[in-house]
């Protein structure tokens, strides 16, 4: 990927907080929920329930699909991306309490936490790791439905 493009990502990324994620249920069929997110660079992780359906599916198939974006009034101003990415759970307790502790300075807008609506403990929940396969960055300012296609380099072909 080349610079200009890593750069475009990184802005997108940085430049928004909530993602649709997609991950498959038993029955084979897609659920698409909204989740909260963090990033450092190319990575991004996400909450959820331990027990929740997210984690059940995820735990039977960690293939994702991944949508960030905004909304616009303008149809050829849509600009954001969609990611191919494998979720991994998160084990190591230092891991998890870093990005914990990075989801407050995401939300620096959010009221003052109560003591009944606390963000959770990394005990608490299930925190899962994406690793991005493919993106794809879209820009209709180029042209309706543009989109360039970034294979990441871990990734598989």
């Amino acid at each position: 990927m080349d610079e200009p493009m890593k750069q475009k990502i990184l802005a997108l990324l940085q430049g928004h907080r909530i993602m649709t994620l997609a991950t498959l249920r038993p029955d084979g069929w897609p659920q698409a929920t909204t989740v909260g997110y963090v990033d450092q660079g190319l990575t991004l992780w996400f909450l959820c329930g331990k027990d929740s359906q997210k984690a059940a599916n995820l735990a039977r198939d960690n293939r994702v699909s991944v949508t960030i974006d905004h909304d616009t009034p303008d149809i050829m101003a849509i600009t954001g991306l969609s990611m191919a990415a494998r979720a991994h759970r998160v084990t190591d307790p230092a891991e998890a309490r870093r990005v914990i502790a990075m989801m407050p300075l995401k939300y620096p807008d959010a009221p003052p936490q109560t003591a009944a609506l606390q963000m959770p403990g990394a005990e608490d929940v299930a925190l899962f790791r994406l690793e991005a396969r493919v993106i794809s960055v879209l820009d209709y300012t180029k042209g309706f439905g543009h989109t360039d296609l970034v294979r990441c380099a871990d990734a598989p072909a």
